[in-house]
């Protein structure tokens, strides 16, 4: 009977009314029924009910009152539902800005390809004004546009996550400042305001913050730049707050060529060359074997300080330096201005995490490629035109068809919740905790088409990780919107005693941090020492976070900075001796292997359907035999350590026997049946 309750669609129907989903409608349900097998008494009015149905004269919807009771109790929230509902609606987002609402805002979207001068045009009217507001995707932008500023005689300031940087002596603040887009004020009048890179306004992560910039900013003309692919979004977005928006588009100012040939051997490199790799084994790999051939190169990844990576970039630069070769991931696609000649993909896959939060390598999108690819031909550098190719000749028909393929258009901008209506959350849900009170309201949020809610696994990680820690909401809420690469267990773990220390009351001082992170530290001496120097780097831009947002908890921000200058010497020291550390560290490793470090991504490779256009993972035995014999794979499967030179030798030659049988590495029912008796014998 109550599995027939549990079945009809219009109790499902009555649920949903009163705020149950179907996920939580099955868990009520499961919670219900067992209530009622497994209890030693129920109340008598729930047993007169179930009693009658029992005999035949009652009906199992009678049981509704009953079940929305027990459901009440499990999820407190359902009470409250209209509230909450209220408070979760994400379909105005232009209405939580009342302050850019009251003026009539000038909205122009310079458009085009990368070294096209869309930027530059805007940042000449942002200096030309009399006050003005630049918002950056990376701390470099931020600090480049600072500088250019200040050299230009407009006083500006700088605001990133970690640092407060102002132009004037007196720390009066500047009439312009440029600022990490996170970081930029909604409540400050500006003439002008920059926001770079709208197309990452879809970014799953962080386009909230393009999103907040665009709608909140009060400025009398907003210069947007990007892809011409975020044009129908920005005007679509714009029509909703009354605003029309002109568009300037821009074309390349040097010309980009796609080579009929690929690279396919490093002695083939030449002075201008940038070879870019996605991941950090490819980084050490390829650069041990640039330098093995007796030159000299620069490598540039995410993870290295922003300090080393302008100084990798300025010796790479350099006419004089005799550094001529950089390695660099796809970090150089922003915020580095570099003289590349020629742009060479070392691989076009790239390992990615999908929807599900599984690991997977995906071929890099027609966005990625050309972000990439337009840096080499930079305007004003020594080579007056660029050129891109890639490593394996296998790769170049495809990267051709990648970035002959229009960039999709921009869909939808992203939401995050605000602290305010987590609050508010709180306030209706005092006993759920703040990754609950998350998953709540994103479960009951509605957003309209042009909007999405941003993905926040990361927030939901670090509330999960300091949840019994005692805090006060707010608090808490700060905690786990820092920044920081979950990945790295030495940064989580220096947070987690953070947030035990701050809830202490105990301030975090200068010494504690020295004692937790072993300061002073030496050069590295291998890999593992460099990546250990990266994280330390890591924790002090945590601490620095957080002083911004804590002072008396966080006292010694100017102490952490000078440290952090320090350790950025000790890491540049280290990059600039990579090849020497990657041979300690394989000297350390088992033999046959030659990789360094593992990057903790599966080795399943995806390509392009022809007919879809969207990534498909390879699949078959067919598929993987023939790419063991064909370099890419194979030469994958080296580097992680998991194939030795005298295996790959093996399957090679099998490879060929099959082929010429026509088995292509399926063997006869004679030969199975023949290894199994062998495989026999052989237990025996």
């Amino acid at each position: 009977n109550l599995n027939k309750f549990y079945k009809r669609k219009e109790i499902q129907r009555l649920g949903a009314e009163n705020g149950l989903d179907a996920r939580l409608f099955h868990q009520a349900f499961i919670s219900f029924r067992k209530y009622i097998m497994e209890s030693s008494s129920v109340s008598a009015d729930l047993h007169i009910i179930l009693n009658d149905i029992c005999c035949g004269a009652g009906h199992v919807d009678d049981l509704f009152p009953f079940f929305l009771r027990h459901a009440k109790q499990i999820f407190p929230m359902l009470d409250c539902m209209d509230d909450l509902r209220k408070i979760s609606d994400l379909r105005l987002p232009p209405n939580w800005y009342p302050d850019a609402r009251a003026i009539q805002r000038k909205i122009i979207f310079h458009a085009g390809p990368t070294n096209s001068g869309k930027t530059y045009h805007a940042i000449q009217r942002f200096l030309s004004a009399k006050s003005g507001v630049y918002c950056g995707p990376l701390k470099l932008l931020a600090h480049e546009i600072f500088q250019k500023s200040n050299d230009a005689n407009v006083p500006c300031d700088l605001v990133t996550g970690e640092e407060r940087v102002f132009a004037n002596e007196d720390s009066r603040q500047a009439p312009h400042v440029a600022c990490t887009i996170e970081m930029c004020s909604t409540n400050t009048p500006y003439e002008v305001a920059v926001i770079d890179e709208i197309q990452m306004i879809r970014d799953p992560a962080r386009g909230w913050a393009w999103t907040r910039a665009l709608l909140g900013l009060c400025a009398e003309e907003i210069h947007v730049c990007g892809e011409p692919a975020a044009i129908d979004l920005v005007t679509e977005l714009m029509y909703t707050t009354g605003e029309e928006v002109e568009v300037r588009n821009y074309e390349r100012l040097t010309p980009l060529t796609v080579l009929d040939y690929a690279l396919e051997s490093l002695d083939n490199l030449r002075a201008g060359d940038c070879i870019v790799c996605f991941s950090k084994n490819d980084i050490y790999s390829v650069s041990r074997q640039i330098e093995a051939r007796g030159l000299e190169c620069a490598v540039i990844y995410g993870s290295l300080p922003p300090g080393t990576k302008l100084e990798q970039a300025k010796k790479f630069n350099d006419p004089d330096d005799p550094c001529k070769i950089l390695v660099a991931t796809d970090a150089i696609g922003m915020g580095l201005n570099l003289c590349i000649r020629r742009i060479i993909f070392n691989s076009i896959v790239k390992p990615t995490v999908n929807e599900k939060g599984e690991k997977e390598i995906d071929s890099i999108t027609t966005s990625q490629a050309l972000q990439i690819a337009g840096r080499a031909g930079r305007f004003g550098s020594s080579f007056k035109q660029g050129e891109v190719t890639t490593m394996h000749r296998d790769d170049l028909a495809q990267l051709r068809e990648i970035l002959s393929e229009p960039v999709p258009p921009v869909q939808a901008a992203g939401l995050h919740p605000t602290p305010e209506q987590i609050e508010m959350f709180a306030y209706h849900l005092p006993d759920a905790t703040l990754s609950n009170l998350i998953d709540i309201f994103v479960s009951l949020s509605q957003v309209d088409g042009m909007y999405f809610v941003c993905n926040i696994d990361d927030f939901k990680f670090l509330a999960d990780m300091i949840q019994h820690i005692p805090l006060n909401l707010r608090s808490r809420y700060v905690f786990c919107t820092a920044p920081l690469n979950r990945k790295e267990p030495f940064v989580c773990t220096t947070l987690l005693k953070f947030a035990r220390q701050f809830s202490r009351n105990e301030p975090l001082t200068f010494d504690w941090l020295c004692r937790h992170t072993k300061w002073p530290l030496a050069a590295p001496k291998n890999i593992k020492e460099l990546v250990h120097l990266e994280a330390v780097h890591d924790v002090f831009d945590l601490y620095l976070w957080l002083s911004y947002r804590f002072m008396d908890m966080f006292p010694d921000a100017a102490l952490v900075r000078d440290i952090q200058k320090k350790l950025d010497d000790i890491i540049q020291i280290g990059v600039c001796n990579i090849t020497k550390l990657i041979r300690a560290s394989q000297s350390a490793a088992a033999p046959g292997t030659a990789e360094v470090v593992s990057e903790d991504f599966p080795l399943s490779r995806t390509q392009r359907d022809p007919r879809s256009g969207r990534p498909s993972r390879l699949g078959g035995r067919q598929e993987e035999l023939k790419s063991y014999g064909r370099g890419s794979l194979a030469n994958r499967l080296l580097r992680e350590g998991l194939l030795t030179q005298e295996m790959l030798r093996q399957l090679e030659s099998e490879w060929q026997d099959q082929h010429r049988n026509g088995r292509y590495g399926f063997g006869s029912k004679k030969d199975d049946q023949h290894g199994s008796r062998e495989t026999r014998k052989k237990r025996k």
